[in-house]
């Protein structure tokens, strides 16, 4: 099991909705609107790394209202 916390950057407005989405799949465990440089935080759960890649590269970054990521992986 591999778990991840992504700071995340949104489209200014957009953090409520994106959090809203982010908690609909099942890889996101938690989320919160925090204030400061990013604008959500999110924990993340995947059985791999590629997994993970996969999540971030494929579903993540995709949505047009996440501007920046930055992805912490917890040991």
């Amino acid at each position: 099991m591999v778990t991840a916390f992504i700071l995340m950057v949104t489209a200014a407005g957009k953090e409520r909705e994106v959090m809203e989405k982010l908690l609909a799949m099942p890889e996101v465990k938690e989320a919160y609107v925090v204030y400061g440089e990013y604008d959500l935080i999110v924990k993340v759960e995947t059985d791999t790394l590629k997994d993970l890649d996969q999540f971030i590269t494929e579903r993540i970054r995709k949505m047009p209202e996440i501007q920046m990521t930055s992805t912490m992986i917890a040991i």
